[in-house]
């Protein structure tokens, strides 16, 4: 099994993967490891496809995270499973605050590719509209593409993400 899992920050894909790798025993890959340096500096193309191309190569993984647009269609097209988190945008910016909240007060243990230091609230917020604004409408397409080969689940709102999860 390899399920693909995308979408917006803050919108439960890491919560998500960590659930699903430990339920089907598979290794859990995070775009964000390989796409940043631990100060959340973009690392060169060339340094990320060469990670991905590895991860997308083994039999059976869980890979949580959008990453380059060139990555969208290998690692999709060896996907079983994609699973796009697609919230309304306002819901992204709620539990993106309450996350960054809970960085802000120490509390760590289930944050973005195990990273200690928040991202710049504004920045994060700023990446987020854009991501809603120029990369969802692409990623949409791209999961379209694989509903034939793949099986396809859209998680739509906070609702639909919890029902998921319980029923995963």
């Amino acid at each position: 099994m390899r399920i693909a899992i995308l979408g917006n920050a803050g919108s439960g894909k890491s919560t998500l993967a960590r659930k699903l790798a430990a339920e089907h025993n598979l290794p859990l890959h995070e775009v964000d490891k390989i796409m940043w340096t631990e100060d959340w500096k973009l690392v060169p193309e060339p340094q990320f496809n060469a990670a991905h191309e590895d991860m997308i190569a083994s039999e059976g993984w869980v890979i949580d995270g959008m990453g380059f647009k060139g990555s969208f269609a290998p690692r999709l097209a060896r996907a079983t499973h994609v699973i796009l988190c697609d919230f309304p945008l306002w819901q992204n910016f709620w539990l993106l605050a309450e996350r960054q909240a809970k960085w802000q007060a120490g509390q760590t243990e289930d944050m973005p590719a195990g990273y200690k230091d928040p991202p710049e609230t504004r920045a994060l917020f700023q990446t987020v509209w854009s991501i809603d604004r120029n990369w969802m409408p692409f990623v949409r397409d791209e999961v379209t593409k694989v509903e034939g080969t793949a099986t396809v689940k859209r998680i739509t709102d906070f609702d639909d993400l919890r029902t998921f999860v319980l029923t995963a």
